[in-house]
């Protein structure tokens, strides 16, 4: 393929991408991740994964895109913005993260990455792709990091200079050649406040010890919560957003303009008492479409009584 089709197909990538929605487009090779391997083998062999036993499944898949894609040679990167409006009551209210407020987000984004796959189709040719939302083995983050839409933090998440860290990660892995663009400083400095403020102690610089992670273990851990981490959730139900709301780089995040990521109006009335009492039949009705149906209505009411105490 010659240079000037290349620019062009790359060019049009990022066109089609913005046309879609998605804030930031990025493109990186897809190739074996050479650096970021000691990182993952280290993490898994602390158990800093946790429960999460999945994370130990598809290593070389993990670490290596092109495997997952048949003659894949570049990655194409996209990041969604999901910062609100308007925050739910935090004041006498349990939490929940940001980015449950509304529809699921691997529904609305996978569509619109199919949507992207579709149209790059019509306008190129037959290429191959497959496309990603939080759902293979995939390192979103690093690969992110790599085609320059941001830096990884020292809470272990993707910060982008303009807009913060209130994004989803998303990726079409594809065949089709492009012109990379490259990683960019990183901007931390000498700042600590992520650390300082994680109430369970889960983060050190640039690492995170999931089991510790308030988000771990109120969606992804299926036991009884540990009694050590009792009275340090900070009515967090389900997620954190701690260690992004301390984080000076999201003054700049903006609010989004999804639909589809909009809170039912319900829940600017929730207080705790509100969640104590949530019925069975209204958690299915209300949260039908969220990412709350990810813990499931017995892991909810868990999370409440745990952090209730």
């Amino acid at each position: 393929m010659s240079k000037d089709s290349i620019r062009h197909h790359t060019s049009l990538v990022k066109q089609v991408a913005r046309q879609l929605g998605f804030d930031y487009c990025g493109i990186s090779r897809a190739e074996f991740l050479k650096e970021e391997a000691p990182q993952v083998k280290k993490w898994l062999q602390n158990q800093y994964h946790g429960r999460m036993a999945y994370m130990e499944n598809h290593y070389e898949k993990r670490l290596d895109p092109s495997r997952l894609v048949e003659g894949a040679v570049s990655v194409i990167s996209l990041l969604y913005n999901y910062y609100p409006e308007a925050f739910l009551p935090s004041e006498k209210n349990f939490k929940i993260s940001k980015y449950a407020y509304g529809e699921d987000y691997h529904h609305v984004i996978k569509k619109k990455l199919k949507e992207l796959l579709g149209r790059l189709q019509e306008k190129i040719g037959i290429i191959q792709g497959r496309v990603f939302v939080d759902s293979a083995p995939v390192l979103e983050r690093p690969l992110a990091a790599r085609s320059g839409l941001g830096w990884i933090g020292k809470n272990t998440l993707l910060i982008n200079k303009q807009h913060g860290s209130f994004f989803f990660i998303a990726e079409l892995i594809t065949d089709l050649e492009l012109n990379p663009d490259g990683p960019i400083h990183d901007y931390c400095g000498t700042c600590t406040r992520c650390l300082d403020a994680c109430p369970t102690q889960a983060l050190t610089p640039y690492q995170m010890d999931a089991s510790k992670c308030i988000s771990y273990l109120t969606i992804e851990l299926k036991e009884e919560i540990p009694a050590d981490f009792k009275g340090k959730m900070n009515d967090w139900i389900f997620g954190c957003d701690i260690c992004q709301d301390v984080c000076p780089w999201n003054r700049f995040s903006k609010p989004h303009k999804e639909p589809a990521f909009q809170p039912d109006k319900k829940l600017f009335n929730f207080d705790k008492n509100t969640w104590r009492k949530l019925e069975e039949y209204t958690f299915n009705d209300l949260f039908a479409k969220s990412s709350l149906k990810r813990a499931g209505y017995e892991s909810l009411m868990r999370n409440i009584l745990f952090a209730s105490k």
